[in-house]
């Protein structure tokens, strides 16, 4: 257990959740960075020192961002006291070049710390440092969803990398999201954390998208749109958002409403805009619907579109209905709309823009960052490839599913 080098002050011992932190599921958001080193420079002596330099400067880093080495009370506010946070080291028999040029997903696993599910655990980060045989390294970090969303996580590992590398003014987070998004009292709700959770069994699939299959997706999806020139997120999604409906279809028997669900960054949309700085959940889903007899000659020109009007309500008028309450009873009446299955729905969440490639602790920038399996079906997570240009989805679905999925 790695706890911050000096204590917590009293005046700052509980920070309550925000209404966002409340709604959010109970699992770990999974990031596994990869650096390639020369096996002939480095040693015992090397990762003796490495893993050293590392917990140091994370239980420095923890000082600044003490919220992480606390715990959730009763999912109403973290009590900050210093428990600490999980550190594994572990030594990985094999080459890093292998594991990264056919990556299996049930392998990356290994390389954390935690399952990603994370229910019953009480640590709020885990961190597991992996040192290959040939001298690479894997830092796999997994930070509970319930405190942070994927821009705080880079943010907190940007952080916790520059003060490894010796940078000594690094900004303060902000904690308090709780006065923007007021706590609220979910019993008795038909929404609860675990929505959208399931037991069944979740196998992830990797596409990736070069450069050039991008820009023929763009011209693709904007040909006859309305959209002319569609962001390379919107035509991926709407890509797979087709795919997607194509498998159900064979399988349903009746007509349905599909349903695209991304999620929004909150921070730029909110009035004053917040900084990328402020820690914790600032995120919503937005939702693009679709009934079938729509899509049945719909091409993904026609989906962008939806998606971007989708997007554009999430605004002023919509931050102002979650602060004061009136979005959680909006989001009852869609919850119960999908749990009556009248809905098939993909969720979507794109990190192409959070720097996970510049995250050097001293040695040089990733040569690969990556994510997991997460226990939801139809879900898309979106992360840039190495080189920027490209796009990697990493699509969620269920086992039976798997086989007649294909891009």
């Amino acid at each position: 257990m790695i706890k911050p080098s000096s204590p917590t002050p009293e005046h700052l011992r509980n920070l309550k959740l925000s209404l966002l932190d409340q709604m959010a599921p109970p699992i770990y958001v999974p990031l596994i960075f990869f650096y390639q080193f020369d096996e002939l420079c480095f040693n015992m002596v090397g990762r003796a020192n490495k893993s050293q330099l590392l917990k140091q400067s994370l239980s420095d880093t923890l000082t600044m961002f003490y919220p992480l080495a606390g715990r959730i009370q009763e999912n109403s506010f973290i009590d900050c006291n210093d428990s600490g946070v999980e550190f594994v080291e572990a030594r990985v028999h094999a080459r890093l070049s292998d594991v990264i040029s056919e990556p299996n997903m049930e392998e990356l696993k290994k390389f954390l710390a935690v399952n990603p599910i994370g229910i019953g655990i009480a640590t709020l980060l885990a961190v597991q440092i992996n040192f290959f045989d040939c001298g690479g390294i894997a830092i796999g970090v997994c930070l509970s969803h319930k405190i942070a969303d994927g821009t705080s996580l880079v943010e907190f590992i940007n952080a916790w990398a520059a003060t490894c590398r010796g940078e000594v003014k690094i900004s303060q987070p902000y904690f308090d999201l709780a006065r923007i998004f007021p706590p609220r009292d979910l019993s008795g709700s038909s929404f609860t954390p675990n929505t959208g959770m399931t037991k069944e069994k979740i196998v992830t699939k990797r596409f990736v998208f070069d450069k050039e299959k991008l820009a023929m997706l763009k011209e693709f999806a904007g040909d006859g749109s309305q959209v002319r020139n569609p962001t390379r997120v919107e035509a991926v999604t709407a890509f797979i958002w087709k795919k997607f409906m194509e498998v159900m279809k064979n399988k349903m028997h009746e007509k349905k409403m599909f349903a695209a669900v991304h999620a929004v960054n909150l921070r730029p949309r909110v009035s004053p805009p917040l900084s990328e700085k402020a820690f914790g959940n600032c995120w919503r889903p937005t939702i693009a619907f679709l009934s079938t007899s729509e899509d049945d000659n719909n091409e993904c020109s026609d989906l962008v579109p939806v998606l971007r009007s989708a997007i554009k309500k999430i605004n002023g008028d919509f931050i102002k209905q979650v602060q004061d309450g009136q979005y959680l009873n909006q989001l009852c009446k869609s919850v119960d709309i999908f749990l009556k299955g009248d809905v098939e729905h993909y969720n979507f969440s794109s990190w192409c823009r959070f720097p996970v490639y510049e995250v050097d602790y001293g040695w040089g920038r990733p040569c690969w960052v990556c994510t997991t399996t997460l226990p939801f079906k139809n879900v898309v997570i979106l992360m840039s490839t190495p080189c920027g240009n490209g796009i990697e989805a990493w699509v969620n679905l269920l086992e039976e599913d798997i086989s007649t999925f294909k891009l």
